[in-house]
Protein backbone atom coordinates (compact mmCIF):
# COMPACT_ATOMS: atom_id res chain seq x y z
CA UNK A 1 0.00 0.00 0.00
CA UNK A 2 1.16 3.47 -1.21
CA UNK A 3 2.01 5.87 2.45
CA UNK A 4 -0.35 9.07 2.67
CA UNK A 5 1.84 11.90 1.75
CA UNK A 6 1.65 14.83 4.41
CA UNK A 7 1.72 18.56 4.09
CA UNK A 8 2.80 20.36 7.29
CA UNK A 9 1.73 24.07 7.86
CA UNK A 10 4.69 25.80 8.73
CA UNK A 11 8.63 24.91 9.91
CA UNK A 12 7.15 23.73 13.63
CA UNK A 13 9.82 23.43 16.27
CA UNK A 14 7.34 20.72 17.77
CA UNK A 15 6.95 18.52 14.72
CA UNK A 16 10.88 18.40 14.22
CA UNK A 17 11.32 17.61 17.87
CA UNK A 18 8.88 14.81 19.09
CA UNK A 19 6.82 14.09 15.17
CA UNK A 20 9.34 14.21 12.36
CA UNK A 21 11.69 10.67 14.10
CA UNK A 22 8.15 9.21 14.80
CA UNK A 23 6.95 9.37 11.46
CA UNK A 24 9.79 7.44 10.13
CA UNK A 25 8.43 4.16 11.91
CA UNK A 26 5.49 4.80 10.18
CA UNK A 27 4.19 2.22 7.29
CA UNK A 28 1.31 4.27 6.66
CA UNK A 29 2.23 7.83 6.10
CA UNK A 30 5.75 9.88 4.11
CA UNK A 31 6.65 13.24 5.25
CA UNK A 32 5.94 14.70 1.39
CA UNK A 33 5.52 18.46 1.41
CA UNK A 34 6.27 21.76 4.18
CA UNK A 35 5.21 24.79 3.74
CA UNK A 36 6.86 27.90 5.16
CA UNK A 37 6.67 32.17 4.87
CA UNK A 38 10.26 31.52 4.63
CA UNK A 39 11.32 29.77 1.59
CA UNK A 40 14.90 29.71 2.84
CA UNK A 41 13.77 28.02 6.32
CA UNK A 42 11.46 25.41 3.97
CA UNK A 43 13.97 24.48 2.27
CA UNK A 44 16.25 23.19 5.19
CA UNK A 45 13.28 21.72 7.39
CA UNK A 46 12.88 20.33 4.40
CA UNK A 47 16.30 18.67 4.40
CA UNK A 48 16.16 17.99 7.65
CA UNK A 49 13.13 16.11 8.23
CA UNK A 50 12.59 14.40 4.38
CA UNK A 51 9.93 16.65 2.79
CA UNK A 52 10.35 15.88 -1.07
CA UNK A 53 8.34 19.21 -1.73
CA UNK A 54 8.33 22.94 -0.44
CA UNK A 55 6.26 25.88 -0.50
CA UNK A 56 6.32 29.52 0.36
CA UNK A 57 2.91 29.64 1.48
CA UNK A 58 0.38 27.73 3.24
CA UNK A 59 -2.33 28.08 0.61
CA UNK A 60 0.46 26.82 -2.24
CA UNK A 61 0.99 23.77 -0.01
CA UNK A 62 -3.23 23.14 0.21
CA UNK A 63 -3.22 23.50 -3.55
CA UNK A 64 -1.47 20.68 -3.93
CA UNK A 65 -3.50 17.92 -5.50
CA UNK A 66 -1.23 15.18 -4.20
CA UNK A 67 -1.26 16.03 -0.56
CA UNK A 68 -3.51 13.79 1.09
CA UNK A 69 -3.88 15.21 4.79
CA UNK A 70 -2.52 18.20 6.36
CA UNK A 71 -1.04 18.20 10.03
CA UNK A 72 -1.60 22.20 11.52
CA UNK A 73 0.86 23.16 14.43
CA UNK A 74 0.58 26.71 13.19
CA UNK A 75 0.48 29.50 16.27
CA UNK A 76 -3.18 29.26 17.90
CA UNK A 77 -4.89 32.04 16.46
CA UNK A 78 -4.01 30.51 12.84
CA UNK A 79 -5.99 26.76 13.63
CA UNK A 80 -9.76 28.78 12.60
CA UNK A 81 -8.63 29.88 9.35
CA UNK A 82 -6.36 27.33 8.18
CA UNK A 83 -8.85 24.34 9.30
CA UNK A 84 -10.97 26.10 7.11
CA UNK A 85 -8.96 26.95 3.97
CA UNK A 86 -7.59 22.79 4.34
CA UNK A 87 -11.84 22.22 4.39
CA UNK A 88 -12.12 23.85 1.21
CA UNK A 89 -9.01 22.38 -0.75
CA UNK A 90 -11.01 18.17 0.58
CA UNK A 91 -8.10 17.56 2.76
CA UNK A 92 -8.35 15.83 5.80
CA UNK A 93 -7.05 17.78 9.45
CA UNK A 94 -5.14 17.18 11.91
CA UNK A 95 -5.04 20.13 14.39
CA UNK A 96 -2.51 20.46 17.50
CA UNK A 97 -4.46 21.79 20.58
CA UNK A 98 -6.87 23.43 21.22
CA UNK A 99 -8.65 22.95 17.70
CA UNK A 100 -9.31 26.70 18.34
CA UNK A 101 -9.84 30.00 20.67
CA UNK A 102 -12.94 29.09 21.71
CA UNK A 103 -16.27 26.56 21.53
CA UNK A 104 -17.56 28.88 19.07
CA UNK A 105 -14.85 29.09 16.41
CA UNK A 106 -14.18 25.24 17.28
CA UNK A 107 -18.04 24.34 16.54
CA UNK A 108 -17.67 26.58 13.21
CA UNK A 109 -14.94 24.53 12.11
CA UNK A 110 -16.60 21.57 13.24
CA UNK A 111 -19.61 22.03 10.69
CA UNK A 112 -17.78 23.25 8.08
CA UNK A 113 -15.50 20.29 7.40
CA UNK A 114 -18.44 18.16 8.04
CA UNK A 115 -20.16 20.19 5.15
CA UNK A 116 -17.08 19.39 2.72
CA UNK A 117 -16.67 15.84 4.09
CA UNK A 118 -13.46 16.76 5.39
CA UNK A 119 -12.23 14.50 8.56
CA UNK A 120 -10.91 16.63 11.40
CA UNK A 121 -9.53 15.80 14.75
CA UNK A 122 -7.43 17.59 17.56
CA UNK A 123 -4.20 16.28 17.99
CA UNK A 124 -3.96 14.96 21.93
CA UNK A 125 -1.54 12.56 21.83
CA UNK A 126 -1.57 11.27 25.43
CA UNK A 127 -4.68 9.15 24.90
CA UNK A 128 -3.03 6.96 22.58
CA UNK A 129 0.02 5.75 24.68
CA UNK A 130 -0.62 2.63 26.63
CA UNK A 131 -0.49 3.85 29.76
CA UNK A 132 -3.22 6.40 29.25
CA UNK A 133 -5.38 3.37 27.93
CA UNK A 134 -4.52 1.59 30.88
CA UNK A 135 -5.48 4.17 33.26
CA UNK A 136 -8.91 5.13 31.40
CA UNK A 137 -9.47 0.95 31.71
CA UNK A 138 -9.14 0.63 35.75
CA UNK A 139 -10.91 3.38 36.24
CA UNK A 140 -13.82 2.23 34.09
CA UNK A 141 -14.06 -1.58 35.88
CA UNK A 142 -13.62 0.15 39.31
CA UNK A 143 -10.50 -0.65 40.52
CA UNK A 144 -10.16 2.64 42.48
CA UNK A 145 -14.08 2.50 43.45
CA UNK A 146 -16.24 5.24 41.85
CA UNK A 147 -13.82 7.95 41.13
CA UNK A 148 -14.17 10.99 42.89
CA UNK A 149 -11.48 13.26 42.03
CA UNK A 150 -8.78 13.98 39.36
CA UNK A 151 -5.51 16.24 39.97
CA UNK A 152 -3.18 17.55 37.42
CA UNK A 153 -0.15 19.62 37.66
CA UNK A 154 1.68 20.68 34.51
CA UNK A 155 4.04 23.65 34.24
CA UNK A 156 7.49 24.42 32.51
CA UNK A 157 9.83 27.45 32.63
CA UNK A 158 9.19 30.04 29.35
CA UNK A 159 9.98 33.76 29.86
CA UNK A 160 10.89 34.39 26.38
CA UNK A 161 9.34 37.02 25.27
CA UNK A 162 9.55 35.67 21.80
CA UNK A 163 7.89 32.47 22.00
CA UNK A 164 4.77 32.25 20.47
CA UNK A 165 3.30 31.35 24.04
CA UNK A 166 4.23 34.29 25.60
CA UNK A 167 2.15 36.08 22.82
CA UNK A 168 -1.03 36.63 23.83
CA UNK A 169 -2.45 38.16 20.65
CA UNK A 170 -1.38 34.51 18.77
CA UNK A 171 -3.16 32.75 21.59
CA UNK A 172 -0.57 31.78 23.93
CA UNK A 173 -0.89 31.43 27.45
CA UNK A 174 -0.92 28.41 30.17
CA UNK A 175 -4.04 27.34 30.03
CA UNK A 176 -4.44 27.15 25.88
CA UNK A 177 -0.85 25.58 25.77
CA UNK A 178 -0.95 22.90 28.74
CA UNK A 179 -3.79 23.71 30.70
CA UNK A 180 -5.80 22.19 27.84
CA UNK A 181 -3.97 18.67 29.10
CA UNK A 182 -5.49 19.02 32.82
CA UNK A 183 -9.11 19.70 31.37
CA UNK A 184 -8.70 16.64 28.69
CA UNK A 185 -7.32 14.32 30.84
CA UNK A 186 -10.01 14.69 33.48
CA UNK A 187 -13.16 15.14 30.92
CA UNK A 188 -11.11 11.51 29.33
CA UNK A 189 -11.19 9.65 33.36
CA UNK A 190 -14.63 11.11 33.86
CA UNK A 191 -16.03 9.99 30.76
CA UNK A 192 -18.54 12.81 31.14
CA UNK A 193 -18.66 16.94 31.04
CA UNK A 194 -17.88 19.30 34.37
CA UNK A 195 -21.19 21.20 35.04
CA UNK A 196 -19.03 24.60 35.89
CA UNK A 197 -16.05 25.88 36.62
CA UNK A 198 -13.88 28.38 38.76
CA UNK A 199 -10.39 29.26 38.81
CA UNK A 200 -7.56 31.81 39.96
CA UNK A 201 -5.49 32.89 37.42
CA UNK A 202 -2.35 35.26 37.26
CA UNK A 203 -1.28 36.72 33.85
CA UNK A 204 2.11 38.17 33.18
CA UNK A 205 2.34 42.28 33.21
CA UNK A 206 4.74 41.99 30.01
CA UNK A 207 3.12 39.39 27.88
CA UNK A 208 -0.07 39.55 29.02
CA UNK A 209 -1.20 36.06 28.82
CA UNK A 210 -2.12 33.73 31.61
CA UNK A 211 1.12 32.04 33.55
CA UNK A 212 -0.54 31.07 36.99
CA UNK A 213 -3.82 29.14 36.79
CA UNK A 214 -5.49 26.97 39.30
CA UNK A 215 -9.22 25.82 38.69
CA UNK A 216 -11.68 23.30 39.87
CA UNK A 217 -13.99 21.81 37.79
CA UNK A 218 -17.60 20.50 38.89
CA UNK A 219 -18.09 16.88 37.51
CA UNK A 220 -21.20 16.58 39.65
CA UNK A 221 -22.13 14.88 43.01
CA UNK A 222 -19.49 15.54 44.90
CA UNK A 223 -16.89 14.81 41.50
CA UNK A 224 -14.25 17.09 41.07
CA UNK A 225 -11.16 17.74 39.05
CA UNK A 226 -8.44 20.37 40.39
CA UNK A 227 -5.50 21.57 38.24
CA UNK A 228 -2.60 24.18 38.28
CA UNK A 229 -1.06 24.99 34.90
CA UNK A 230 2.09 27.43 34.68
CA UNK A 231 4.18 28.54 31.95
CA UNK A 232 6.55 30.20 34.77
CA UNK A 233 7.09 27.32 37.68
CA UNK A 234 9.51 24.38 37.66
CA UNK A 235 8.81 21.97 35.18
CA UNK A 236 6.50 19.17 36.68
CA UNK A 237 3.97 17.20 35.32
CA UNK A 238 1.63 14.76 37.30
CA UNK A 239 -1.90 13.13 37.01
CA UNK A 240 -3.23 11.22 40.30
CA UNK A 241 -7.17 9.92 39.96
CA UNK A 242 -8.48 9.06 43.09
CA UNK A 243 -11.53 7.08 44.06
CA UNK A 244 -13.03 5.38 46.65
CA UNK A 245 -10.73 2.37 47.51
CA UNK A 246 -7.77 3.73 45.76
CA UNK A 247 -5.83 5.78 43.45
CA UNK A 248 -4.11 6.12 39.93
CA UNK A 249 -1.42 8.16 39.22
CA UNK A 250 0.56 8.85 36.12
CA UNK A 251 4.01 9.99 36.78
CA UNK A 252 4.49 11.31 32.68
CA UNK A 253 0.70 12.08 31.91
CA UNK A 254 2.13 13.89 28.57
CA UNK A 255 5.26 14.53 27.67
CA UNK A 256 5.93 10.83 27.37
CA UNK A 257 9.23 9.46 26.35
CA UNK A 258 9.10 7.19 23.31
CA UNK A 259 11.85 4.99 24.59
CA UNK A 260 11.09 3.76 27.98
CA UNK A 261 8.26 2.70 29.49
CA UNK A 262 5.37 4.51 30.85
CA UNK A 263 4.77 3.78 34.93
CA UNK A 264 1.77 4.53 36.70
CA UNK A 265 1.83 3.95 40.34
CA UNK A 266 -2.12 2.02 41.57
CA UNK A 267 -3.26 1.71 44.80
CA UNK A 268 -6.08 -0.28 46.23
CA UNK A 269 -7.19 -2.04 49.78
CA UNK A 270 -5.02 -4.93 47.75
CA UNK A 271 -1.93 -2.69 48.06
CA UNK A 272 0.25 -0.55 45.79
CA UNK A 273 1.87 -1.75 42.37
CA UNK A 274 3.57 0.15 39.53
CA UNK A 275 2.50 -0.86 35.92
CA UNK A 276 4.87 -0.28 33.64
CA UNK A 277 2.97 0.10 29.75
CA UNK A 278 4.99 -0.92 26.41
CA UNK A 279 7.20 1.47 25.17
CA UNK A 280 5.15 3.23 22.33
CA UNK A 281 5.23 6.54 20.89
CA UNK A 282 2.43 8.55 21.17
CA UNK A 283 3.12 10.36 18.39
CA UNK A 284 3.68 7.87 16.07
CA UNK A 285 0.26 5.73 17.36
CA UNK A 286 -1.60 9.01 16.42
CA UNK A 287 -0.43 9.73 13.06
CA UNK A 288 -1.20 6.42 12.32
CA UNK A 289 -4.28 6.08 13.71
CA UNK A 290 -5.46 9.36 12.18
CA UNK A 291 -3.93 7.63 8.60
CA UNK A 292 -5.75 4.47 9.51
CA UNK A 293 -9.30 6.35 9.34
CA UNK A 294 -8.44 7.93 6.48
CA UNK A 295 -7.62 4.97 4.37
CA UNK A 296 -10.67 2.89 5.68
CA UNK A 297 -12.89 5.97 5.56
CA UNK A 298 -13.93 5.50 9.32
CA UNK A 299 -15.02 7.63 11.94
CA UNK A 300 -11.22 9.44 13.29
CA UNK A 301 -10.42 7.98 16.58
CA UNK A 302 -11.32 11.04 18.08
CA UNK A 303 -14.66 12.95 18.04
CA UNK A 304 -14.49 16.75 17.01
CA UNK A 305 -17.00 16.73 19.75
CA UNK A 306 -14.77 15.97 22.07
CA UNK A 307 -12.22 19.10 21.09
CA UNK A 308 -15.52 20.94 20.97
CA UNK A 309 -16.39 20.05 24.46
CA UNK A 310 -13.12 20.99 25.98
CA UNK A 311 -12.80 24.32 24.37
CA UNK A 312 -16.23 24.80 26.21
CA UNK A 313 -14.49 24.27 29.63
CA UNK A 314 -11.48 26.12 28.33
CA UNK A 315 -13.75 29.16 27.96
CA UNK A 316 -15.36 28.86 31.35
CA UNK A 317 -12.00 28.56 33.20
CA UNK A 318 -11.27 32.22 31.23
CA UNK A 319 -14.87 33.59 32.34
CA UNK A 320 -13.54 32.75 35.80
CA UNK A 321 -10.16 34.28 35.38
CA UNK A 322 -12.40 37.49 34.95
CA UNK A 323 -15.00 37.13 37.31
CA UNK A 324 -13.48 35.18 40.13
CA UNK A 325 -16.98 33.35 40.13
CA UNK A 326 -18.24 29.85 39.25
CA UNK A 327 -18.92 29.74 35.42
CA UNK A 328 -21.59 27.18 34.26
CA UNK A 329 -19.69 25.09 31.24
Amino acid sequence: MEKLKLGVLGCSKHFAMRVSLALKSSDLIRPYAIASRDREKGSAFAASHGFSKVYDSYDALLKDPDVDFVYIPLPNNLHFEYIKKAADAGKPVLCEKPICLNAEQAKEAAEYCQKKNVPIMEAFMYRFHPQWVRAKELAAIGEIGNLQTVHTHFSYMNKDAGNIRNKADLGGGAIYDIGCYAISAARHLFGCEPARAICTMIRDPDFKTDIYVSGILDFGNGRTSTFTASTQMLPFQRVTAIGTTGFISIEVPFNMFADVPGKITVRTGVGERIIESKIADQYLLQFNAFAKSIIEKTETPSAITDAIANMAVIDAIYRSGVSGKWEDV
